[in-house]
């Protein structure tokens, strides 16, 4: 619902405004931006790998880290993480280069709604990331893989699932629709 709201609000404010977004649309960075976006949806490829190893009960890699076939959870994890990091860390290059440009929150309403709608979506994403270092860490202190820790696996998934979809709507809706 609250990505709703944000949605409502994107479109609502861009009807009245629509010379306003012609303007600073042409300052976002598409091929950048979906780059970013590829790789934050790969990311929802490496989570499930991680949920089918859990459900196998595989916590770790079996073999050398460069055997792939072999990784467990842990290792399906790690990479998405990883790839969640490199993502908001793509969207930290970007709100510094839209402010050298004159993009800000409180410059017009475009800035603000381009830095609410991302900067909400990045605090998700920020929050998946916890949500893997908890899955992570039981993974190590537990004595044994137990069923609990793989539906939590499976739980952190839906949640990553949710936040790749939405960013899908709002990569189509910032950086697509002109």
């Amino acid at each position: 619902m609250f990505f709703a709201a944000l949605f409502a609000s994107y479109f609502t404010i861009r009807a009245v405004s629509p010379d306003l977004w012609a303007a600073n649309t042409e300052k976002l960075n598409i091929p950048f931006a979906a780059v970013n976006t590829t790789i934050l949806v790969l990311s929802s490829l490496t989570c499930q790998l991680g949920v089918f190893a859990a459900e196998r009960g595989q916590v770790g890699r079996t073999g050398s880290v460069l055997n792939v076939k072999g990784w467990g959870l842990r290792e399906w994890f790690v990479l998405t993480y990883v790839m969640g990091a490199v993502f908001i860390g793509g969207q930290a290059t970007e709100y510094a280069s839209l402010v050298k440009e004159g993009v800000t929150i409180q410059d017009s309403a475009y800035g603000t709604m381009f830095y609410l709608t991302t900067g909400f979506h990045g605090l998700h994403v920020t929050g998946g990331l916890i949500a893997f270092l908890f899955v992570l860490g039981r993974t190590f202190l537990a004595r044994r893989f137990t069923h609990e820790q793989a539906v939590s696996a499976i739980v952190v998934s839906y949640y990553w699932h949710f936040v790749d979809v939405v960013w899908i709507g709002l990569f189509a809706t910032i950086y697509l629709i002109k």
